[in-house]
């Protein structure tokens, strides 16, 4: 894509100081594509990833020590869903726009602005709860507040990892940057436990508000002259809607969010379904869903490492992750042993962290650098914000029909909308199903039709 939000190509990565030339600190685009944690030999990729190595594993134990504090102090799971509530709030009223201002101005002052934001929010909360005046309304607000700050935060974020490295290694380090949140999942919430046990939930808070001076620390060390430059958007009228028309128009970009959508509404909802089958399915109590949301993570940080290894984020990966990934919900909803079910919690975290990455990452390479923000803030929207709508809906099927029904439907959705989103994007794309024999084995693939040589998923543009 050119500068212009119409075009179709994507523009050559560029420095402030010599747009022809690439960072003397970056491997060359392509490299090292091969290697895991090859996005980690760039100074400021490796600033960036150390200082949210320590920001996760905060969050997390905040998200625990929040939700704690509010069942102590209320008595009520519906007071903590509210909670919850409040902090996705923001994302779905005003993501869109917060993707607009992230277009407009530099990603590293903003990213200081909103990362100090929520380690003072943290940093309050952790005095009020530590002198004893907390109220349920401090935490309320405190939520609402993080929210906000992640409205933008987030397609910061998500956004300027693309000014660290260069455009070969950005499968690479999206990657990575999930094996990163992965990893602060399953260390977060037991060192929160151990220290609400030990010491109240206020130091978890005083924690993770401390925790933030990493990544503060790694974006002011940062060299400007090995970043990559990408064009900001001017200031004018109409730039959201614009943002909106540029993804609607692009089937390589509003497909792979549509089959997202289905799959964060309505797949993805595992604190309803691995709740319900620990209670009420297996009978096995708070232990076994423990269990089994480590396990998860377990697959989740295996699917973000192999990605890094992978070095590419093809549509086609993608699209049979996602029906890899229904069959296996459809699958462990039909499984009568807890432990072959706990097992099945390890690819099925891999095979949604693929679809995470995988998709990130497509439309990250295939967005004009204009336009990233608001395409990111739109994909974390949808995505972030499906579950929360979804939850009430695969909690009533849950309730009403069992927790079997209710796993083996959020499977079917994502499973039917993968396929149903791949034949779109292959009949886009010139692709015809091909059904054959290989070493005595089926074998089904999509193929060039008769004539045309299989398309790059930025090529899927002119295509529409």
């Amino acid at each position: 894509m050119s500068s212009g939000p119409g075009a179709d190509s994507a523009p050559a990565p560029a420095t402030p100081e010599n747009p022809s030339e690439t960072p003397p600190d970056a491997p060359a685009e392509g490299a090292c594509k091969s290697s895991m944690f090859s996005s980690l030999k760039v100074r400021n990729y490796r600033l960036f990833f150390m200082g949210q190595v320590v920001s996760n594993i905060g969050t997390w134990m905040q998200r625990i020590a929040q939700d704690w504090l509010v069942l102590s102090l209320t008595g009520s799971s519906t007071a903590v869903g509210f909670t919850t509530a409040l902090q996705f709030l923001p994302m779905l009223l005003f993501g869109l726009y917060g993707g607009v201002l992230v277009d407009r101005l530099r990603k590293r002052p903003t990213l200081l602005v909103t990362q100090s934001s929520m380690a003072v929010t943290a940093i309050a909360l952790a005095v009020l709860t530590l002198s004893g005046h907390v109220q349920v309304w401090h935490v309320y607000v405190a939520a609402f507040a993080m929210g906000l700050a992640t409205v933008v935060d987030n397609p910061a974020r998500q956004s300027f990892v693309s000014e660290l490295v260069a455009p070969g290694q950005l499968q690479n380090a999206v990657s990575l940057n999930s094996a990163n949140f992965q990893s602060a999942r399953l260390v977060g919430p037991a060192v929160a436990g151990l220290m609400i046990t030990g010491v109240g939930t206020g130091w978890a808070f005083l924690v993770n508000g401390l925790s933030f001076v990493a990544p503060l620390t790694g974006l002011l060390l940062m060299r400007s002259r090995d970043l990559y430059a990408v064009e900001r958007a001017p200031r004018g009228k109409g730039q959201l809607r614009e943002g909106v028309r540029y993804v609607t128009g692009r089937p390589e970009l509003i497909w792979p969010i549509v089959l997202v959508g289905f799959i964060g509404t309505f797949a993805f909802n595992f604190p309803v379904y691995l709740s319900a089958f620990a209670h009420g399915v297996f009978h096995a109590g708070a232990g076994a869903y423990s269990m089994f949301n480590t396990l998860m993570a377990v697959g989740s940080l295996s699917g973000a490492l192999l990605a890094a290894r992978r070095g590419t984020a093809k549509l086609r990966v993608l699209i049979a992750a996602a029906v890899v990934f229904g069959a296996l919900e459809i699958l462990a909803a039909l499984t009568p042993s807890l432990w072959l079910f706990a097992l099945l919690m390890i690819p099925l975290g891999l095979f949604g962290m693929t679809v995470n990455v995988t998709t990130n990452t497509s439309i990250q390479m295939t967005t004009d650098p204009a336009m990233r923000g608001r395409v990111m803030a739109l994909y974390m929207m949808i995505f972030l914000g499906g579950s929360p709508v979804g939850a009430p809906i695969v909690g009533w099927i849950t309730d009403t029909y069992g927790a079997r029904v209710g796993l083996a439907a959020g499977g079917a959705v994502a499973a039917v909308a993968a396929i149903t989103i791949g034949l779109i994007l292959a009949r886009l794309g010139g692709l015809r199903l091909s059904v054959g024999w290989n070493g005595g084995h089926p074998r089904v693939r999509f193929v060039p039709r008769e004539g045309e040589r299989e398309p790059e998923p930025e090529e899927l543009a002119a295509a529409a």
